[in-house]
C-alpha cells in the first residue's frame, strides 16, 4: 500500500468529511494525517471552516458573496494564481 501524498490528502478530504472513503483509501488518510503535522493543521482548520459555515444561512448571503465562495472551491484544486507579470 503506497503511502498518500500531502496534495492527495487535501484532494480526499471532502470525502473524508462525508464517510465516502474505501477502507484502504481511509487507512492511508489516517496514516498520512497522524505523520504530517500540515496536514493535520489542515484538517483541523477544514473542520473548523465546515462547522462555521455550517451555521451560516446560504439565503443571508448575497449573491455576490455566494458567487465569490463558490468560484474559490471550485478553484481550490487549481492551487494558488501564479504571478504572470514577471
Amino acid at each position: 500500500m503506497s503511502h498518500l501524498t500531502c496534495q492527495e490528502f487535501v484532494e480526499l478530504v471532502t470525502d473524508y468529511f462525508e464517510g465516502t472513503l474505501d477502507e484502504n483509501v481511509r487507512i492511508r488518510f489516517d496514516e498520512h494525517r497522524a505523520l504530517c503535522p500540515g496536514c493535520e493543521t489542515y484538517l483541523e482548520q477544514m473542520q473548523e471552516t465546515v462547522a462555521k459555515l455550517g451555521e451560516i444561512p446560504v439565503e443571508t448571503l448575497s449573491d455576490e458573496m455566494q458567487s465569490v465562495l463558490l468560484s474559490a472551491f471550485r478553484d481550490i484544486h487549481r492551487g494558488p494564481p501564479t504571478d504572470r507579470t514577471t
